[in-house]
């Protein structure tokens, strides 16, 4: 990539594909961002660039790199395909740009075994949301690539009867309206997602559920 090129990236400002961090000193942040992207729909992340846009680049590329490398290396469970290039500014700073593609093996996590910490991100618009448990079941089903079964009884009865009068609905919501265990709501609604019955509207409060329109 060349600073024509970065240039007109940086103007699009950031999105679902696109996300800005100016320093690398925070490196958690950063693998939590390269996590999303590949449990979603890729992107690439420009290091050097502030959320103003300001193309400022970094001093210790060299640095950077190797910190960024490892850490990716250390805390992403399964390994992320992905690839580093820099761009050269005026100054003799660079700008870091990290391409990831959307991964076939999701999903993937941020996994640090000395604090117990394990947990999967996906992209929503800007920003990197932690995944519910139902994304997280829905993207290990994508993966499987499994014919999928499911009855149609009472509950998904209920469940249709209330798309058609409603926009979406909440596992809390079905588990309520359909009086059954939430683990039960949750598993329904996983199961008509890789049915490709309903789809999934993942939120970093609440995810929400709607009618596949074909």
């Amino acid at each position: 990539m060349d600073y024509r090129a970065l240039k007109e990236l940086v103007r699009q400002g950031e999105g679902t594909h696109l996300e800005f961090k100016l320093k690398s000193n925070h490196p958690e942040r950063i693998i939590r961002e390269i996590v999303a992207f590949a449990n979603t729909e890729g992107g690439k992340l420009l290091i050097g660039i502030g959320d103003d846009k300001s193309i400022q680049g970094l001093k210790h590329v060299d640095e950077d790199e190797y910190l960024l490398e490892r850490a990716i290396e250390r805390y992403c469970t399964p390994t992320i395909a992905y690839s580093m290039e820099r761009v050269l500014l005026a100054n003799e700073r660079e700008v870091l740009v990290i391409t990831v593609p959307e991964s076939e093996r999701k999903p993937h996590y941020v996994d640090d075994p000395l604090n117990d910490f394990r947990r999967a991100y996906i992209r929503v618009d800007d920003k990197a949301v932690q995944a519910s448990k139902e994304v997280r079941e829905i993207m290990k089903g994508e993966t499987a690539e499994r014919a999928v079964r499911f009855t149609y009884g009472d509950k998904e009865q209920t469940l249709m009867q209330h798309l058609d009068r409603n926009q979406s609905i909440t596992v809390d919501l079905f588990a309520n309206i359909a009086n059954i265990p939430r683990k039960m709501a949750s598993r329904t609604l996983v199961l008509l997602v890789l049915a490709n019955v309903l789809e999934i509207h993942p939120n970093e409060t609440v995810d929400q559920f709607t009618t596949r329109i074909e």
